[in-house]
C-alpha cells in the first residue's frame, strides 16, 4: 500500500482532512442501525459565521450523495467554489453573517469522515468493505454527535437537498425538540424502485471494473476509475431533465463537422458525460458511492411508524419549507407532496412551493431565484419567529 503522500489527494483528504475534525474515542462509539459499531469516529466538518451566546442561530447543512463538507469554501481537492455558493454566503438565504453554518462530511464519505477510505485501527489499512454498511439515520446520528460536541442543544434550521434532504427528514423525525425549522428540498421520505434500479446500475459498473480488487484497490495502489466515470455518467443523465439536456447540447457534434463513424464521442452530449465521469473520479472513492448509495436505499422513513408517515411528525412543533422542481423526475414533485400530506396529518407548520424551471433535480444546487427567494422568505421568518436579531433593512421581531 502506497504511503499516504504518495495516495492520490481524495485519498489523502480522507486521513488528513483540509478541514476541521472531530474525534469521538473508542468509549463513544456510533451505533449503527446494522447493529455493528464504529469506533473511534472522526467526523470532518467546515463552519461558517459565528455562533451568538444563546448558541441559538445554528444552521446545519445536510450535504448530497456526492458532496461533503465544503459547502461554501474552495475545495482542497478541484479548487473550485464551495457547492452551494448560491445559497450559503455573507447575504444569501442562509446568512454566515447572521448565522452559524455547520456541515459536515457524512459517515460513509470520503472527505475525512470515517469511511471506506479511512485506516481502520484493528488492521492499519483502510476499510474498504469491511466498514459497516452506513443509513441515513446513521448519518444522523453521527452529526447530532458533532453538534453535542460543539455544545449545541437546538438547531434554528437543517436544510438540504436530495440525500441532504433525507437527512433533515431523518433529523425532523427523530430530533423533533432538536429542530426549529426544516427545509427538505427535492427529496423524498423513501428511496423508489426506480432510484434503487439506477443506484445498482452504478454499483455494478464499479464492481466490475478489474482495478476495483472486491474494494481493496487501495492496497493494490490502484483506483476503479473507467467503473467509477461510467457509475457517474449514467448518474448524472438522472439529475438533468430532458429539456436541459436538449437547450445544452441538441444532437449537436463536437468538434467535428460530420459523424465518424465509429464510436467516439461523435456528439456534445457524449463528450459533456465523459467530462463528468473523469472530473469525478478525481475527487471521489468509489467505494463511498457503493456506501452512499446504499444508503439512500435503504432510507424509508415510513417505515420505522408502521408504514404511517405522518406518524414521524406526530405533534412536532418544527416548522417545514418542502420544495421542488416540476423537471425533477429522479425525485419528482408526488414524492414531496407525500411528505407535505404526511406533515399535514401530523400537525405540522409546512409550507410547499413547486418550482418552475427545466433544470432538473440538479436545480436545487443552482441560482434558481424562485427557490433563492422562497428559501430567503421562510429563513427570515423564520428567525423572526425564533427571535434572532434582523440584519439591517429586515423589521425586527
Amino acid at each position: 500500500m502506497a504511503t499516504l503522500a504518495a495516495r492520490p489527494l481524495p485519498h489523502r483528504e480522507a486521513e488528513t482532512p483540509t478541514s476541521l475534525v472531530m474525534t469521538f474515542a473508542a468509549d463513544r462509539p456510533l451505533q449503527l442501525d446494522s447493529g455493528a459499531a464504529i469506533a473511534p469516529l472522526t467526523v470532518a466538518y467546515q463552519t461558517y459565521g459565528t455562533l451568538n451566546a444563546a448558541k441559538s442561530n445554528a444552521v446545519l447543512v445536510c450535504h448530497a450523495l456526492t458532496g461533503d463538507q465544503h459547502v461554501a469554501n474552495v475545495h482542497p481537492v478541484t479548487g473550485k467554489p464551495g457547492w452551494w455558493g448560491a445559497m450559503v454566503g455573507p447575504g444569501r438565504p442562509i446568512d454566515t453573517d447572521r448565522f452559524f453554518v455547520i456541515c459536515s462530511n457524512v459517515v460513509g464519505g470520503c472527505m475525512g469522515t470515517t469511511g471506506p477510505a479511512s485506516v481502520d485501527p484493528a488492521s492499519g489499512r483502510a476499510y474498504g468493505l469491511d466498514l459497516p454498511v452506513i443509513t441515513i439515520p446513521d448519518m444522523v446520528r453521527a452529526q447530532a454527535m458533532l453538534v453535542d460536541a460543539l455544545g449545541i442543544d437546538t438547531l434554528f434550521c437543517v436544510i438540504g437537498g436530495s440525500m441532504g434532504g433525507m437527512q433533515v427528514l431523518q433529523w425532523a423525525a427523530v430530533y423533533p425538540e432538536r429542530v426549529f425549522s426544516a427545509v427538505p428540498i427535492a427529496t423524498a421520505a423513501r428511496h423508489s424502485s426506480q432510484n434503487i434500479a439506477f443506484h445498482e446500475v452504478g454499483r455494478q459498473a464499479v464492481m466490475a471494473d478489474p482495478d476495483w480488487r472486491g474494494g481493496r484497490y487501495l492496497d493494490a495502489d490502484t483506483r476503479p476509475e473507467k467503473g467509477l466515470g461510467v457509475a457517474r455518467m449514467a448518474a448524472h443523465v438522472t439529475y438533468l431533465s430532458d429539456q436541459a439536456l436538449h437547450a445544452k447540447f441538441g444532437r449537436r457534434l463536437q468538434d467535428r463537422a460530420a459523424p465518424t463513424f465509429t464510436f467516439d464521442a461523435d456528439f456534445q452530449v457524449e463528450s459533456y458525460l465523459r467530462y463528468q465521469g473523469r472530473s469525478f473520479v478525481e475527487r471521489f472513492d468509489a467505494n463511498s458511492y457503493l456506501y452512499m448509495t446504499r444508503a439512500m436505499d435503504y432510507f424509508d422513513l415510513a417505515a420505522d411508524h408502521g408504514g404511517r408517515l405522518a406518524d414521524a411528525f406526530r405533534g412536532t412543533r418544527t416548522r417545514f419549507c418542502v420544495a421542488s422542481f416540476t423537471s425533477d423526475w429522479l425525485f419528482p414533485t408526488s414524492e414531496s407532496r407525500a411528505v407535505v400530506h404526511a406533515l399535514n396529518a401530523g400537525g405540522a407548520s409546512v409550507s410547499f412551493v413547486e418550482i418552475e424551471t427545466d433544470k432538473g433535480h440538479d436545480a436545487f444546487l443552482l441560482d434558481v431565484p424562485d427557490l433563492i427567494t422562497t428559501s430567503r422568505g421562510f429563513i427570515a421568518a423564520a428567525a423572526r419567529a425564533r427571535g434572532l436579531d434582523a440584519p439591517a433593512g429586515e423589521p425586527a421581531p
